[in-house]
């Protein structure tokens, strides 16, 4: 097992999803990565009122993602599971209200405008806006995944079966996180620090922040196939996340991929899981802001033991 750094800089960082990048780093089933990332709009200091980007940065890009990672010996059908190990957020993030148009009109703004810059203390774990106002950290990437298989480029914002911008604050250190894989090696990037977030997004942005370290391993497990996105907690969680048009359509891609689950895990047939999953599993919207939105299924830990 090797160590690797991954910087974000002109080599590395890009705005779109492609099957048809080339990796900048190629790994061995196992390695670690520690990469270094952007905030979700390229800024390379603090909010001043007009952002400063990193020369990289050109009009029509989404989301700046460092990357992208080839995982030897990944393939599509498998499973690769990345293991959050740690995740240091830098030192100021934004937060902006209101964002997408959208949300403007349904919040009633009015044409107010709010931006939140704040003073980001990894160390503390805290963060205090330009009022005064401190809150506890709770630092994880908003994007990690892989691109879809055709070799066009592909927008950063809407989240995908193979990831992307899931925006998930279950994500943080400790956490892993499923992909099927879409594509030989699977081409994985990571961006869009998030300092802290609500369940929902709900304004459009987070703590948006670059991440000074974030260490992630990578697995390609063949004993677990998913179809979408899973995470296993920190806590002993299980997520199903799922993503569609509307918050029906995620709830019942978040289902089935959850009562899908059950039945491997646990041998259950399909209508004993539904049942359980009406005794057992939350339904929690994940983000509402990201084209299609997204709600995950969660199975807290130690609600279901196989038997003896």
């Amino acid at each position: 097992m090797a160590t690797h750094r991954l910087d974000a800089d002109e080599r590395t960082l890009h705005g779109t999803f492609s099957a048809g990048r080339e990796p900048v780093l190629t790994i061995e089933d196992g390695d670690i990565v520690v990469f270094t990332t952007l905030d979700s709009g390229w800024s390379t200091g603090p909010w001043t009122g007009s952002p400063a980007r990193h020369p990289a940065w050109r009009e029509g890009l989404g989301h700046a993602l460092t990357g992208p990672v080839a995982v030897r010996g990944a393939e599509p059908g498998d499973t690769l599971e990345v293991r959050v190990l740690d995740v240091v957020p830098g030192g100021y993030g934004t937060t902006f209200a209101g964002h997408p148009a959208p949300f403007t009109e349904r919040y009633r703004l009015d044409g107010e405008d709010a931006v939140l810059t704040w003073t980001l203390d990894a160390a503390a774990r805290t963060g205090t806006d330009q009022h005064g106002r401190t809150v506890a950290l709770r630092p994880f990437l908003g994007v990690m995944g892989m691109p879809p298989a055709d070799r066009r480029e592909h927008s950063t914002i809407p989240p995908r079966v193979w990831g992307g911008n899931l925006d998930c604050r279950e994500l943080v250190a400790g956490s892993s996180l499923f992909l099927p894989v879409p594509v030989a090696g699977g081409l994985f990037s990571a961006g869009d620090g998030h300092a802290r977030q609500g369940d929902g997004e709900v304004g459009g942005t987070a703590i948006e922040c670059p991440m000074a370290r974030v260490e992630l391993a990578f697995e390609v497990r063949r004993d677990l196939p998913v179809t979408g996105p899973v995470v296993r907690g920190g806590d002993g969680a299980w997520l199903t996340l799922g993503l569609g048009d509307t918050l029906d359509d995620a709830a019942f891609d978040a289902l089935d991929a959850m009562f899908t689950l059950l039945e491997r895990r646990f041998g259950l047939a399909r209508a004993e899981a539904v049942a359980l999953s009406s005794v057992l599993v939350d339904l929690r919207v994940t983000q509402l802001v990201n084209q299609v939105v997204g709600v995950h299924a969660v199975l807290p830990p130690d609600a279901l033991v196989r038997p003896a």
